[in-house]
This record gives structure tokens, C-alpha cells and sequence, in this order.
């Protein structure tokens, strides 16, 4: 059974793993499964944290 997978640069829905558009690896939309034992929730936050502030977000 195959999936469907999102290509990142062009956006576009396929289920074919590189991108027939433009070429580049296509990746699942599928957010990771929740946990409540995350063990790297903390990293997660902080990457976001830093990339929101190279952004000039905060």
C-alpha cells in the first residue's frame, strides 16, 4: 500500500518519493505520533524558539 506524500519546495500532493515536479525527496504530511512521554519535546521547543527569532518573529 502506498502513501501520500508532500513535496516541501513545490508543495505538492504525490505518491511517487521523488517529486515529479521538481525532483526533490517528498516526505510524509503525517505529524509524529503524540506521546506524553516525550522525550524530545524540550529540543523541539527550543528549535522553534531559535528559529522563530532568526525570523524576527519574537
Amino acid at each position: 500500500m502506498k502513501h501520500l506524500l508532500r513535496c516541501n519546495s513545490c508543495r505538492i500532493y504525490t505518491m511517487k518519493d521523488p517529486c515529479p515536479k521538481c525532483g526533490n525527496k517528498s516526505l510524509s504530511p503525517k505529524p509524529p505520533k503524540y506521546s506524553p512521554v516525550d522525550k524530545y519535546a524540550k529540543y523541539r521547543r527550543v528549535g522553534k524558539l531559535e528559529q522563530r527569532k532568526k525570523e524576527g518573529l519574537l
